[in-house]
């Protein structure tokens, strides 16, 4: 499915480029910058959707949770961060990622607060969703001072937004699935002092990691950094995935168990 989605939101990508060239319509710009800044977030949340885990949050859900997360996300950053700048004079990389991380949880945190049935995958899935809007509303901010700075160049932003597009996973949506999947797993289990430590050491994982993408700034230390990242989100699906398989099998041991004591007990007695 989530090939699907690449494929036609890449083709439809083309199309209103090509549009925007032959006829040189600048009123075409918007959806050019909004396809080109969504195509991959989306596809890859369609990829997380559609991995074997117990979800409990629908598909429509989860698209409100992308754009509630994603406006609620830059707009509290940004405050965030201009605030800081102006009464501190200067803003650490390791102040904008703890401001950026923290402002994407808060569209997770309020679902988690308001869901009743609170299954660890939705964790998962909610975070890379929050971390998708807020990715892709940046990439628009940054694909649209680019052309203006370019002075209409579509080649810029062809760039930037393939750029940032393949780069999103490995980032914005890695780091909040990460952190939202350990605030999930922290809230299952009755905010246990352990997994609130984890969900706080995973939060400080991923604080670093953005404000290395950040200090960095380069291709080599991006594939680094992405690696790092999705091999973090991939060892926490996969654990998710075992947990899940371990309780099924627990559930139908204990089934088994019950199924079977009656049938002992209708049994003549041997004295």
């Amino acid at each position: 499915m989530w090939l699907l989605v690449l494929a036609v939101g890449a083709a439809l990508f083309e199309i209103v480029r090509r549009t925007l060239v032959d006829t040189q319509n600048p009123n075409l710009v918007p959806a050019l910058l909004l396809l080109g800044a969504t195509i991959v977030p989306a596809a890859f949340v369609t990829f997380i959707r559609g991995r074997r885990l117990s979800f409990s949050v629908g598909g429509g859900t989860v698209a409100l949770i992308a754009f509630v997360g994603g406006v609620v996300g830059i707009t509290a950053a940004g405050t965030g961060e201009f605030d800081a700048l102006r009464d501190l004079g200067t803003l650490p990389m390791l102040a904008v990622g703890g401001i950026e991380e923290s402002a994407k949880l808060i569209a997770p945190l309020l679902v988690l607060l308001f869901l009743r049935h609170r299954r660890p995958a939705d964790g998962l899935l909610i975070g890379v969703a929050s971390g998708a809007g807020f990715a892709a509303l940046e990439t628009m901010g940054y694909a649209f001072v680019a052309l203006v700075q370019s002075q209409g160049d579509l080649h810029a932003v062809d760039g930037l937004l393939l750029l940032r597009g393949l780069l999103s996973p490995a980032a914005h949506m890695a780091w909040t699935g990460l952190t939202a999947t350990a605030l999930w797993a922290a809230a299952t289990q009755h905010w246990r002092l352990r997994a609130v430590a984890r969900f706080v050491l995973t939060f400080a994982v991923a604080v670093v990691l953005h404000a290395s993408w950040d200090s960095f700034a380069s291709i080599p230390a991006y594939v680094v950094i992405g690696l790092v990242s999705l091999g973090l989100l991939t060892f926490a699906t996969h654990r998710l995935s075992a947990r899940e398989r371990a309780a099924l099998a627990g559930s139908g041991r204990l089934s088994a168990g019950t199924t079977t004591s009656p049938r002992r007990d209708l049994r003549p007695s041997a004295f």
